[in-house]
């Protein structure tokens, strides 16, 4: 199993399975979704949810969380999580950071060991290279991520990143794989409508069959699908 599949495995599966996984690319990416773009999502027709979700909704997009240089190294370590590869693009290029900066202002119980984390990222940079995580060479965070992401190896003084980067790869698991590309990248397709235009011809005309024209007009008209049913008087 790949590093992807694993993930993959990891999103779908408990949140608190121990998956070891670790990418090479980092290069920071901003194009994030904003929170006034998630803020008019939310206040569309059909989004499905109630008017007071719809207004806790908007009321956390508006409230901001993470510095910018919090949300740089979030969107470094996403990336060295999940990284573009030939199937699809990296975590921030689905949107990761934004999830993650979502879901810490959804359960605040994440904020404190979220900022503690990046924070101890920061002073572990700084004592190793003089320089702060996004500061530092794309080899010098690989060497650093490689202190924590596979925690029965990690020294002891190190546990604190363990913790960290396990609950930052969770984070990023869950937003990538349950984002429009994510779900793409694992070609699910549970919920995608198909459309079954009847018995072939061949087969039919192997048994001596053939469809009546009421049937033709009124069950295999795929060009209706997605109407609402009504019954015949």
């Amino acid at each position: 199993m790949d590093r992807r599949e694993s993930l993959k495995a990891l999103a779908i599966g408990s949140l608190g399975a121990g998956t070891l996984l670790i990418g090479c690319d980092s290069d920071v990416k901003t194009e994030e979704k904003s929170a006034k773009d998630a803020k008019k999502a939310a206040s569309l027709e059909g989004y499905g949810r109630t008017p007071e979700e719809k207004e806790r909704d908007a009321r956390l997009m508006e409230e901001q969380f993470f510095t910018e240089a919090e949300m740089a190294t979030i969107t470094v370590l996403s990336d060295i999580i999940i990284p573009a590869d030939s199937r699809s693009g990296s975590a921030s290029e689905a949107g990761v950071p934004a999830f993650i900066e979502f879901i810490v202002k959804d359960r605040p119980e994440n904020q404190t060991p979220m900022r503690g984390g990046l924070r101890w990222l920061d002073i572990k940079s700084n004592k190793l290279f003089g320089k702060s995580f996004t500061e530092a060479s794309e080899a010098q965070r690989i060497e650093l991520v490689d202190m924590i992401a596979y925690p029965e190896n990690a020294a002891p003084e190190n546990q604190q990143g363990v913790a960290f980067f396990n609950q930052m790869r969770n984070l990023t698991a869950t937003g990538f794989f349950s984002s429009k590309m994510g779900i793409e990248d694992m070609a699910y397709k549970g919920n995608t409508p198909n459309a079954w235009d009847g018995v072939p011809d061949d087969v039919l005309k192997q048994y001596g069959l053939a469809y009546d024209e009421k049937t033709l007009a009124e069950c295999l008209k795929n060009e209706e699908r997605g109407q609402i049913m009504t019954w015949d008087s």
